[in-house]
């Protein structure tokens, strides 16, 4: 499948602001089940600074836009090849061991709830990849995807607690559940380009990857029940949300700030 994307993040401020810099984690992940045909990250109006692939194999390449500024436009366009390979990151050169996936972030922090969740879902299971499957679909089936009930700081117990949410909390719980039972786990940055049934869906999106021995990398996606195909494509990845952010970034000034994304990703040959 070919996909388009045209991604817009505007910040304003409503006061100028001295100086803002932006680490952008914006570009597809080097693997078999992807291609790049073509793509442009900028900033309008920003210097481009360093570049560097990091230890995950994600690509970060660091930005500056000097004052006053009152608003920062980052846009993003590009074509890629995907290809289904049943959610196995097969191909893709990293240099961090899994076992650093084990550790837990104020995110993916696991409470009794979550303890157990991970622990009965595994029970009968034959083997890891298994054991996977079965935790997200038990996440699946005790998160309901319901958007506007969490927010970006909820956390994997609370969404549990809670019983509703988004893709960022079925990707934490199921984190946290892997690790209760010793798998590691970590949070993926991406793009959808509908749900399975063809339905419209939020383009930005995000899901888990578990580590299989045997395997590799696997993804899970709890809020469609499936894993990753040819609809998705993958940016980058780290322990939690906030680590896997497509951006990060601070601004020097009093000015308080406001966000509008626009994503528009569509299948131009399947």
């Amino acid at each position: 499948m070919i996909l388009t994307v045209n991604h817009v993040t505007t910040y304003q401020y409503d006061a100028p602001m001295r100086a803002a810099v932006q680490s952008l984690r914006l570009f597809p992940s080097r693997f078999d089940g992807q291609r790049v045909i073509s793509w442009e990250v900028s900033v309008e109006g920003g210097v481009r600074g360093g570049g560097f692939r990091d230890g995950a194999g994600d690509r970060i390449e660091g930005w500056s836009v000097r004052g006053p500024v009152e608003e920062v436009t980052i846009s993003v366009a590009g074509q890629v090849e995907t290809t289904d390979l049943a959610g196995v990151l097969r191909g893709h050169r990293e240099l961090v061991s899994p076992m650093a996936y084990l550790r837990e972030t104020t995110a993916t922090w696991i409470d009794a709830d979550l303890e157990a969740l991970g622990q009965e879902a595994v029970v009968g299971a034959e083997d890891d990849l298994e054991r996977a499957h079965r935790i997200a679909r038990a996440v699946a089936e005790a998160i309901a995807y319901k958007p506007g009930v969490t927010h970006a700081h909820t956390t994997a117990a609370e969404a549990l607690a809670l019983g509703e949410g988004v893709c960022q909390d079925h990707a934490h719980a199921i984190i946290a559940a892997a690790r209760a039972v010793g798998m590691p786990a970590r949070y993926v940055s991406g793009y959808l380009h509908a749900t399975e049934d063809g339905t419209p869906h939020e383009a930005a999106h995000a899901w888990a990857e578990v580590h299989v021995p045997a395997i590799g990398w696997i993804g899970f996606d709890a809020a469609n029940q499936c894993c990753p195909d040819g609809r998705y494509i993958r940016l980058g990845s780290g322990l939690d949300a906030r680590e896997a952010a497509p951006i990060r970034g601070v601004a020097q000034g009093l000015g308080e700030e406001s966000l509008e994304v626009v994503v528009a990703l569509e299948a131009v040959q399947q």
